[in-house]
């Protein structure tokens, strides 16, 4: 009898550098791991390897100043409005440093009380304190201070993001406004940092008169003077690497999970799915930050990954239909509705309450708590059992 049903493994991996052979190393490595600690690898298992290796090994890195350099010619140098950015000393303000060098003035808007993602400068009960409305309500940054003071400290890193964001660059000033379009109150050059809501933010800029707007995914499409890029994200997913050093989302993440499914098909005989993945994305209780800061849970998988789990809700039958059987016939009913349940049950009340994910975003969601983003040293995810259920033999 089958006693166990989804696992998940870190596995062990060496410190990657740019050009190293990623394919062979994360299939020794796994097969290695399979061989000393004594598990089976099969059919249907999941390999999920972290987008930073990848994007390492691919050497996908740019400077600040080749970004400055795109973002000059987009925009001109003369001046530049920044809507949306996320508040955060890895991902984004290494980006606004190299925006900060390509323009005489940087005007940023933040939204208010938090960023995109569910950083705060602000609780938002003192909100309703200040009497202020954050869907019309707007300000400069004396504005911002008279009403809210300077408790503006984030929660876990105890930064205030508006005076470190402003310490980037001497030419930078500071609003504060949920409506995208009131940076053209102070120029009509605007880059939208936003992240998941960039084509909203880009067409209501554009049809409020902005002259030029571009986003984030619009720079570094194409290597700049030798730089790395990324065609699809441009800067969107990238993170610090040097004081001047930034590495970008990976390029060609499908490639590369095809190839790795095609190495451990010779290796082992087995039909394994893989995937590239970054930020899980799920939300914090505590401080209310949402994890997904890249622009995709994965950027590349196979296609036996793609959809939605199809599952039934065992336990809204076992309180309902078939409620009153002993415990063999329940187990019995239970598993001949799993195993003749329809393919598709969008919509059927038989699956109320069960997950409608994405499998790449709940499986990368698992594989970076599984993986951490620190010292653990496992960045790719051995993930087996996945397709299993409480029918399966």
């Amino acid at each position: 009898m089958r006693a166990t049903g989804v696992t998940a493994r870190g596995i062990v991996m060496p410190i990657f550098k740019e050009g190293d052979d990623l394919i062979n190393i994360v299939a020794d490595n796994i097969c290695s791991a399979a061989q000393n600690e004594g598990f089976e690898l099969g059919d249907q298992d999941i390999i999920a390897v972290t987008e930073s290796v990848l994007a390492r090994t691919q050497g996908n890195y740019i400077t600040c100043e080749a970004i400055a350099k795109d973002l000059r010619e987009k925009f001109g140098g003369e001046e530049m409005g920044i809507v949306f950015p996320i508040l955060s000393r890895n991902r984004f303000a290494i980006l606004l440093r190299a925006m900060a060098m390509s323009t005489k003035k940087l005007i940023i808007q933040f939204s208010y009380p938090s960023d995109e993602v569910g950083n705060a400068f602000i609780d938002m009960d003192l909100l309703d304190e200040k009497g202020v409305d954050p869907y019309r309500d707007s300000f400069d940054e004396e504005g911002f201070r008279k009403v809210f003071g300077y408790e503006t400290k984030h929660v876990f890193t105890g930064v205030d993001y508006i005076e470190y964001y402003k310490s980037l660059g001497d030419n930078i000033s500071i609003i504060f406004s949920n409506d995208p379009t009131y940076i053209l109150n102070y120029t009509k050059n605007v880059l939208a940092c936003d992240i998941h809501t960039r084509k909203r933010t880009k067409r209501l800029l554009k049809k409020a008169g902005a002259e030029k707007v571009y986003g984030m995914d619009d720079v570094a499409t194409k290597s700049i003077d030798g730089s790395g890029y990324n065609e699809d994200y441009g800067i969107l997913g990238s993170n610090k690497a040097t004081e001047d050093l930034v590495k970008l989302f990976p390029r060609d993440g499908d490639k590369f999970a095809y190839a790795l499914q095609a190495e451990m098909k010779k290796r082992t005989g087995k039909n394994m799915e893989v995937m590239v993945y970054g930020d899980g994305c799920f939300k914090d209780p505590v401080g209310k930050i949402w994890e997904l800061a890249d622009p995709v849970v994965s950027p590349g998988f196979t296609a036996g990954l793609k959809g939605t789990p199809n599952e039934l809700k065992i336990k809204y039958f076992a309180d309902n239909e078939l409620a009153g059987l002993s415990e063999e016939a329940l187990e019995k009913a239970m598993k001949e509705m799993i195993k003749s349940k329809a393919d598709d049950l969008v919509g059927n009340m038989a699956s109320e309450g069960t997950t409608p994910r994405q499998r790449t975003d709940l499986l990368g969601s698992l594989c970076d708590l599984v993986s951490g983003s620190g010292d653990r040293g496992t960045p790719v995810v051995l993930v087996q059992g996945y397709f299993t259920n409480y029918a399966s033999e």
